[in-house]
C-alpha cells in the first residue's frame, strides 16, 4: 500500500468520501467534500491517515468511538450539507432508473435517537473468554468483523439505558460456551425486550442463570432464539390507538420519531380511502393507524407479527376491521384479482424491495399505492414497473430515522 495526497470530490452513496484519479474514484471513509487528505491507498480504498485541508464543514464527532465503530459513517460533516446529500441519495436512485418525480425536502426523525439495537459478543482472545479481558460486546468495527467494545451510544434512545449493562452480563455469562452472540434489545412501554442469538442449546443451569440475569436488571422479556427465558412484563408498544405486543425479535421502526413520521406521510396519502391492504405490514405500524378510517387487510410473512397485530385490535374503540394474513409476498404476492378489492394498497418490504409485488400491483387496477422503502435504490427500480404499468409518481419524501448514517427512508405516493 502507498501513502499519497488526495483532493476529496464528493460523498459517495456509502458515506466515504470519493477522489477522482487518473486510476478512478479512490473510497476514503471520514473525509468530506473539497478537503485534501493524505491517506494508504489500496486499489480504490484508502485508508485516512491525516487531513492535510479540512474543511469548513467539518464538525466534532459527538461519539469517541467515531472512526473506530463502523455504525455511524458521517458524525463529522454539518447538518445543512449532510441532509442535502442524503436527499440526493433519493434523487440519485430514482434518475439511475429513469423516474421523475418530486422530491420534497429531508424530514429529520431520529428524535430522542433508536430504540432498537443489536450488540454483538466476541471472544477476543484463544480459547473460551473468562471476563471482559477476553470479550468484546458493542458493534462491529469499520469495514471489520471485528467487534469494537463499547460502553455508550449517544445514538441511542433513553429507552435503552441500561441495555448495554444487561447485554455484557449476559455475554459473560455464556462466554465460557466461546459462541459468538448477537443480542437484540428493544425498548419498549414496558421495559427492555431482549432476545439472545447464537448460544445454542443450553442446559438448565445457564438457563436459570440468564432468568436471574434478567430479573436483576429488570427487564420486561428474555428470549433465547426466540423461546421465553423470562418475562415480566409483556413487552409493549403502542400504534394509534392499540398496543401490541412484540413478538421475540420482532421487526419495528428504529426510532419512534421516524414511526411517527413515516406512518403520518402513509396516513396523509391514503387519505379517505376506504378499504386498504397493507403489504409487509409488520405487527402494525400503518395497519392500526389506518384502521382508525377505513378497513385494513394486512400481509406479512411472519406469523407471529400477524398474530400480533391482530389480537392488538381486539376490543379497541374506534378501530374498523382489520383482518391478517401470513403470506410470503415474494413468493406469493398478491394478484391483480385480489388487489381488485382495495381503494389503496400501502408497501414496506425488506431492503430488497417488492419486484413480484410491483408486477402484480402494475397489472391491477387499484388506484393509490402508497410505497414506503428504506433502500431508494430497489424504491426507484419497483416505481419504475409502477410507471411502466400506468401510475404516476406524484411525490417522494425522504425521512431521516438513520442519523449520521448512508440509509434513508422514503415515501412515495402512486396514482392512476
Amino acid at each position: 500500500m502507498s501513502v499519497s495526497r488526495l483532493d476529496i470530490g464528493h460523498i459517495g452513496h456509502r458515506g466515504d468520501g470519493v477522489a477522482d484519479t487518473p486510476q478512478g474514484p479512490v473510497f476514503v471513509p471520514l473525509t468530506l467534500p473539497g478537503e485534501a487528505v493524505e491517506a494508504e491507498r489500496e486499489h480504490d480504498r484508502a485508508r485516512l491517515v491525516a487531513v492535510l485541508e479540512p474543511s469548513a464543514e467539518r464538525i466534532e464527532p459527538v461519539c469517541r468511538y467515531f472512526g473506530v465503530c463502523g455504525g455511524c459513517a458521517l458524525q463529522h460533516w454539518a447538518s445543512a450539507p449532510y441532509e442535502a446529500w442524503k436527499r440526493e441519495l433519493v434523487v440519485d436512485a430514482l434518475a439511475r432508473a429513469g423516474v421523475e418525480a418530486p422530491v420534497a425536502p429531508l424530514l429529520p426523525a431520529h428524535g430522542e435517537g433508536r430504540r432498537r439495537a443489536v450488540f454483538h459478543a466476541r471472544g477476543t482472545g484463544g480459547g473460551a473468554p473468562k471476563g471482559r479481558d477476553l470479550l468484546s460486546v458493542g458493534f462491529a468495527g469499520r469495514r471489520s468483523h471485528a467487534i469494537v467494545a463499547i460502553d455508550s451510544c449517544p445514538i441511542l434512545a433513553p429507552g435503552l439505558d441500561g441495555a448495554l449493562k444487561a447485554a455484557w452480563e449476559v455475554a459473560q455469562m455464556l462466554a465460557p460456551l466461546a459462541k459468538p452472540l448477537d443480542i437484540q434489545v428493544t425498548a419498549t412501554e414496558t421495559g427492555l425486550d431482549m432476545d439472545v442469538r447464537g448460544s445454542g442449546p443450553l442446559k438448565p443451569d445457564r438457563v436459570a442463570a440468564l432468568a436471574e440475569i434478567a430479573g436483576a436488571h429488570r427487564l420486561a422479556r428474555l428470549t433465547r432464539h426466540g423461546e421465553l427465558v423470562l418475562q415480566r412484563e409483556p413487552p409493549l408498544v403502542t400504534m394509534g390507538r392499540a398496543r401490541v405486543t412484540l413478538p421475540p425479535g420482532s421487526f419495528l421502526q428504529a426510532t419512534a420519531e421516524g414511526e411517527a413520521r413515516l406512518a403520518a406521510l402513509v396516513g396523509e396519502a391514503v387519505g379517505k380511502a376506504g378499504r386498504v391492504a397493507d403489504l409487509f405490514s409488520g405487527v402494525g405500524t400503518f395497519a392500526l393507524r389506518l384502521a382508525e378510517r377505513a378497513r385494513v387487510a394486512a400481509y406479512e410473512s411472519s406469523a407471529p407479527a400477524i398474530e400480533a397485530l391482530v389480537k392488538a385490535t381486539r376490543g379497541v374503540a374506534g378501530l374498523k376491521p382489520v383482518t391478517g394474513e401470513a403470506r410470503d409476498l415474494f413468493r406469493r404476492p398478491l394478484l391483480p384479482l385480489e388487489l381488485k378489492a382495495f381503494d389503496a394498497v400501502v408497501f414496506d418490504p425488506p431492503r430488497q424491495g417488492a419486484q413480484a409485488q410491483a408486477e402484480q400491483l402494475a397489472a391491477s387496477k387499484v388506484p393509490l399505492v402508497v410505497g414506503v422503502s428504506c433502500d431508494p435504490v430497489t424504491f426507484a427500480r419497483d416505481a419504475a414497473i409502477l410507471l411502466t404499468g400506468g401510475y404516476r409518481l406524484e411525490k417522494v419524501t425522504p425521512v431521516d430515522q438513520f442519523l449520521y448514517s448512508a440509509h434513508v427512508e422514503l415515501v412515495g405516493v402512486f396514482r392512476r
